[in-house]
């Protein structure tokens, strides 16, 4: 048996899913998914979100931009552990995710912000 020094990810493919909705409230946005999305998902690698709603125009752009499905939230960031801004979100489009269960990290991948 082989020993390596690396994990295999994405071992059933890459995720994909679409935003149901979006709420702005003052201090946060957050963007919402169908109940159950990620129901038992021990999941390890890219995922790619359609954000389907834009952000609402008036929106302060410093504002942290969240994940929500069945009650639970999700921050999101960037390099460095900084939080994904509303300004961070220039529209609706596919973007690319990095989803770590084990350690509870989602954050965008590079090219988009």
């Amino acid at each position: 048996m082989a020993v390596y020094p690396f994990q295999f990810v994405n071992r059933r493919g890459s995720a994909a899913i679409s935003t149901s909705g979006v709420t702005v409230n003052t201090a946060n946005v957050v963007f919402s998914f169908p109940n159950h999305a990620f129901v038992n998902a021990w999941y390890r690698g890219t995922i790619y979100i359609d954000i389907a709603q834009a952000v609402p125009t008036g929106t302060t752009g410093t504002l942290p931009v969240l994940f929500e499905t069945n009650g639970a939230t999700q921050a999101v960031t960037k390099y460095n552990g900084e939080a994904l801004t509303a300004a961070d979100i220039p529209g609706t489009g596919v973007y690319e995710f990095w989803f770590d269960r084990a350690t509870n990290t989602l954050q965008i991948m590079t090219g988009v912000v």
